[in-house]
């Protein structure tokens, strides 16, 4: 069975940082891209960040602009998003999902988390 756990979200002030963290078990990790998607109240699940199964090559969502970044142990099977200049936009609850291919189509990732509540406080 699949798992796929997220951790690390929680309340920060407008500038503040956050890092997120997703362990995944039942699969070979390393087989798999992962990425970070997020969905704020009323709004369309949103690509945020996007890693290849080696780590040789990310991809981010257009907002991203630099403030976010992707990393991944294939030791541990984890992947983090490292989260910096919070602004009240990024309030949403964030997802970590693995797939096959490293696309920013939520239709690609096969396997979910639960996702992690991050608020930004103005």
């Amino acid at each position: 069975q699949v798992q796929v756990i997220e951790s690390g979200g929680g309340e920060v002030q407008v500038g503040g940082s956050l890092r997120l963290s997703c362990h995944v078990s039942g699969l070979t990790f390393s087989n798999y891209a992962m990425a970070w998607f997020r969905q704020a109240p009323g709004k369309d699940r949103e690509f945020v960040m996007a890693i290849t199964r080696s780590a040789y090559s990310t991809f981010r969502g257009d907002f991203v602009k630099g403030r976010f970044s992707i990393s991944r142990d294939n030791h541990n099977n984890t992947v983090d998003l490292q989260m910096n200049g919070l602004q009240p936009e990024d309030t949403a609850v964030y997802y970590c999902a693995a797939g096959l291919s490293m696309t920013k189509r939520s239709e690609t990732y096969n396997y979910w988390g639960q996702g992690t509540q991050v608020t930004v406080i103005p």
